[in-house]
């Protein structure tokens, strides 16, 4: 367990929440490293909270997928594995290309204009090299289509696939050689849905997320 494991303090979150936080970061930054175990009493220790909240951040963990229990062995971070991959990226690609086809009906210019300020924003992430902005930066992108769809469900589950999509987002821009890729990708998706073809925006997404598959898929096979 990594020894620079500290409580990120948030005065308006539940303790729980702030602990949840706290060792989420840690599994997606691989301080916390994939089958290791989460043990409830070293972790009370180390944060300086009881165990209640720790199990309960525990929970959460596994809610998203990022932790597992099994019997006699307790919790531990959860592996990466293709199948898991897989299943996640399948769903992302199926909704993704939704939100693009009504967003293409739906998006307006001022979202346009957000949404080319957003791709702006994420090539300005990449040159700071920090990767946890790069990876908001990303979502914000994707957040701008997502609400120019104009659908609140589905708007409620790319929501809740989130989390789920996160890990393995992180995952592919570790690699900088990704980074050109995104930057085009982002910029014929926005080209698309400003010339509303439905078509070639549909195709452009769909590019977008198996290139993220492939690339995780190595990343996977290459730690086993």
């Amino acid at each position: 367990m990594t020894d620079n494991l500290k409580l990120n303090t948030d005065a308006y979150l539940p303790l729980r929440d702030v602990v949840f936080h706290t060792l989420r970061e840690a599994i997606l930054k691989g301080e916390l490293k994939p089958g290791e175990r989460l043990m409830e009493l070293r972790l009370a220790s180390k944060l300086g909270v009881s165990r209640t909240p720790i199990r309960e951040a525990i929970r959460m963990l596994e809610q998203e997928g990022l932790a597992v229990t099994t019997p006699r062995r307790g919790a531990e971070v959860a592996r990466m594995t293709e199948k898991d991959m897989e299943d996640v990226l399948q769903i992302r690609e199926a909704l993704d290309e939704l939100a693009v086809k009504l967003a293409c009906d739906n998006i307006t210019w001022e979202e346009i204009k957000e949404l080319e300020s957003k791709a702006i924003q994420f090539e300005s992430s990449i040159k700071q090299g920090d990767i946890k902005r790069v990876a908001e930066a990303d979502v914000a992108f994707h957040d701008v289509i997502y609400r120019a769809a104009e659908n609140k469900k589905l708007m409620c589950m790319l929501d809740n696939l989130r989390e789920q999509i996160y890990r393995y987002r992180l995952e592919y821009l570790k690699s900088g050689k990704s980074y050109p890729t995104l930057i085009r990708e982002h910029r014929e998706i926005l080209q698309a849905l400003e010339r509303h073809d439905k078509e070639k925006v549909v195709e452009a997404m769909r590019v977008h997320v198996e290139k993220q598959a492939k690339v995780v898929k190595k990343i996977i096979r290459d730690q086993d």
